[in-house]
């Protein structure tokens, strides 16, 4: 390289390292939106002092600022087969999975944005040959036309100066939504485990109902043999036998019908864990379960514990990146190009000194008119982000919603347990009386077969409420996000 040379790149990389210096970042700085907010809960939740719950120190959700793991939150209802299915949802279930797949995806598009901090260097050999036509226009009639041969191996380096923060803020905000993405999949993970405990518990109450219909079947067998025994020795009329056989039909029907609805629930749940209904079986075992307490917090906390809420917060602070984007568009691109390498007619001195090549220097393009359209990108990017913001406040609206209403759930399905006990009891005692009425010939069959009815209606509605105390038990978990917490976000 001669001296004018070195002179002229002595002069360049100065002025390039003063470009990358003083670069900065155009576009409204990121400030997390407000959302309304109460400072408590209004309903109190279910008193935990009664109806057999547990002790609420079996249970708190996570604190932001609390770095140990309670992710496992089924295990408060203190059920082997649950704690054994809940953790086979992460490993196999397919739409899990597939979320896990689009973590990656976002993840893998950081690396890719953040390529463009960096100079792209290539190469692109060329060997070939040239004979221009001798009738081609204005083509010289008395010179030679010989053909000559083109032999080159450059090297290029091209480099975008990020002077306005373009390329900065994309690696942002695909920083945030690869964030967004892992709370999404932490979303689905704590959907399908509280989707895999509903199943579980109706497939129990189903067990419930089952034995409880079974047994039904069995004293209306023997209610059956007595008035038939007492029809035969001319004690009762034809009319007792046939309400007695009508009871046991009934209750044999609704036997089925239940057998053929946990059925299902058990197909669901193999669904759940990446299985053919075929190959799974749930055992047997009727819900024999009290709801556990669960301390719901503040409605502040709730902005930390659920996975849904992050990822729309993380939407908000992609959304504003996507605004300083499209104001950088009014500003130059400034780029640096360079490239040296070899270049000759022949093969034999391609790599002497005489045939090497090189040049260097910035680039700026500014873009002068194009009838509004930078104006319109700056208008869809500020609409855009108006709109992620509307839906992180939404979001955090529906999640206090999902609270109240199981908290309310949780209080009424306790005070309808108690008072339905009592119900049953009481119906349980009426049909002994009206059945021993019956054998001592005071009341007719009648009587018994609606003591018998009324009972029944109300053992399973016992079972039932039961049943959807688990449930919103469950659901309150889930509205409260589970054992997670906002710090569990992959710092990417």
């Amino acid at each position: 390289m001669n001296s004018t040379s070195a002179s002229t790149v002595a002069r360049t990389l100065p002025a390039f390292a003063l470009l990358l210096l003083t670069g900065c970042m155009v576009g409204p700085k990121y400030v997390k939106p407000t959302v309304p907010m109460a400072p408590t809960y209004k309903e109190p939740g279910p008193d935990t002092a009664s109806n057999g719950f547990k002790e609420a120190s079996t249970w708190q959700p996570a604190q932001p600022a609390d770095t140990t793991q309670r992710g496992d939150w089924w295990t408060i209802f203190g059920d082997a087969e649950l704690n054994k299915l809940e953790p086979q949802i992460a490993i196999a279930n397919q739409n899990l999975l597939a979320a896990d797949a689009r973590f990656r995806q976002a993840r893998a598009l950081i690396r890719y944005n953040h390529a463009d901090l960096a100079p792209t260097i290539g190469t692109g050999p060329f060997v070939g040959g040239e004979r221009l036509s001798g009738a081609r226009p204005y083509a010289s009639t008395t010179g030679s036309n010989p053909a000559t041969a083109d032999l080159q191996l450059p090297v290029d380096l091209n480099y975008e100066i990020d002077l306005w923060g373009r390329i900065r803020r994309n690696v942002s905000a695909a920083r945030e939504e690869a964030q967004a993405s892992a709370a999404d999949l932490q979303t689905a993970l704590l959907s399908l485990q509280a989707e895999l405990a509903v199943d579980y518990f109706e497939a129990r109450s189903a067990d419930a109902q089952e034995k409880l219909l079974n047994d039904t079947v069995k004293n209306y067998e023997e209610a059956f043999r007595i008035t038939t025994n007492r029809f035969e020795g001319g004690v009762s009329g034809k009319s007792d036998v046939e309400q007695a056989l009508t009871q046991l039909e009934a209750a044999r029907v609704q036997a089925s019908d239940i057998g053929a609805i946990r059925a299902q629930y058990e197909h669901a749940i193999a669904v759940l864990l990446g299985q053919p209904p075929a190959s799974f079986t749930l055992p047997t075992a009727p819900l024999n379960a009290q709801p556990p307490a669960i301390p719901a917090g503040l409605p502040s906390e709730l902005l930390e514990r659920r996975p849904d809420i992050a990822a729309a917060e993380r939407r908000v602070a992609e959304a504003n990146d996507r605004v300083g984007i499209a104001r950088a568009a009014y500003y130059p691109t400034i780029s640096f190009s360079a490239i040296a390498g070899f270049e000759s007619t022949a093969l034999s001195n391609l790599l002497s000194a005489s045939s090497y090549l090189w040049s260097l220097g910035p680039t700026a393009s500014q873009t002068i008119f194009d009838n509004g359209r930078r104006r319109a990108l700056n208008e869809q990017a500020d609409a855009s982000y108006d709109e992620i913001v509307a839906n992180y406040r939404q979001t955090t609206l529906t999640a206090f919603q999902q609270v109240e209403d199981n908290l309310v759930a949780l209080r009424v399905l306790q005070q309808e347990a108690q008072h339905q006990r009592l119900a049953t009891q009481a119906s349980q005692s009426a049909e002994q009386i009206f059945n021993n009425r019956y054998v001592g010939g005071i009341d007719n069959y009648l009587s018994v077969v609606t003591a018998q009815s009324t009972a029944l209606i109300n053992e399973r509605n016992d079972i039932d409420i039961q049943r959807r105390q688990m449930d919103a038990s469950v659901l309150l978990i889930k509205a409260l996000g589970g054992g997670w917490n906002v710090t569990q976000l992959p710092k990417l």
